[in-house]
């Protein structure tokens, strides 16, 4: 579903990305981690089309999309969260939601400005999708006509995981879902994202410093580290791998070696 293809990005002298390449294949949930700084958010910013990149290709779908801005990425099926909760207060979670959706709106500005049929039907329709599909799926019936900004952090970030997800995207990218939650709401979290990939075919690609989550939830996980990929693997072939031990532990050579 998605190729990313020797990517490097550079601000100035410092090179964020140096030769990164990940795959996400179609239906499965593919993770990168790598410790602070390893270049994982810029990554995300490629691959969404936040940054251009010096060199590399993104192909979506078997589509080059290198050259294409964010929004018309978001037309040819690509969604995503991000790290900072980016909900619209003085909005219900119901209303929030369906913002995702306007990718899937055949309606224009005038339609919509004069209330003509075809929008107040599509607009109908949509809240009813949206209630059946996406609210009931992410069990967020109870809170639908709250106002985000009432609601606890958790709730807030499956809110976010919700509107990426009403547009029925072909890719899902999660930046730090996890982030800040309590033990209670990551296993929450892990549950719905592993619904999204086997009751929607959603290809998934994260980004998550919580290792007992990526380990339980991913099927494929690459790894970053200043930049640079050092691993590729199932989640047992990546724990395992004594580079990745020596970027997260910070080890010497020898140490990596004896504890592999």
């Amino acid at each position: 579903m998605l190729r990313v293809e020797n990517v490097q990005l550079s601000f100035g002298g410092v090179h964020a990305l140096s030769g990164v390449s990940v795959h996400a294949k179609k239906g499965e949930i593919t993770s990168v981690i790598g410790p602070n700084g390893a270049g994982k958010t810029s990554l995300f910013n490629v691959i969404s089309g936040f940054y251009k990149p010096q060199s590399g290709t993104v192909m979506l779908d078997g589509e080059d999309v290198s050259s294409l801005k964010p929004h018309a990425r978001a037309y040819r099926g690509m969604s995503r969260t991000f790290q900072n909760i980016a909900l619209f207060h003085g909005m219900t979670v119901l209303d929030n939601i369906k913002l995702g959706a306007h990718t899937n709106l055949r309606s224009g500005v005038l339609s919509a400005g004069f209330g003509l049929s075809l929008t107040r039907r599509e607009e109908d329709e949509l809240d009813q999708r949206v209630r059946r599909d996406v609210v009931e799926a992410l069990e967020l019936d109870t809170v639908q006509n709250h106002y985000v900004e009432d609601l606890a952090y958790g709730l807030q970030k499956r809110i976010e995981l919700a509107r990426a997800l009403v547009m029925k995207p072909k890719i899902l990218l999660l930046d730090e879902p996890v982030a800040g939650m309590n033990r209670e709401e990551k296993q929450e979290m892990g549950r719905f994202v592993r619904g999204v990939r086997d009751n929607w075919n959603t290809t998934v690609l994260l980004i998550e410093h919580d290792m007992g989550m990526v380990m339980k939830i991913s099927d494929h996980v690459a790894v970053l580290s200043f930049g640079k990929p050092i691993a590729s693997g199932t989640p047992d072939e990546v724990r395992a791998n004594p580079a990745v031990i020596k970027a997260y532990l910070g080890a010497s050579d020898d140490a990596v070696t004896e504890k592999a």
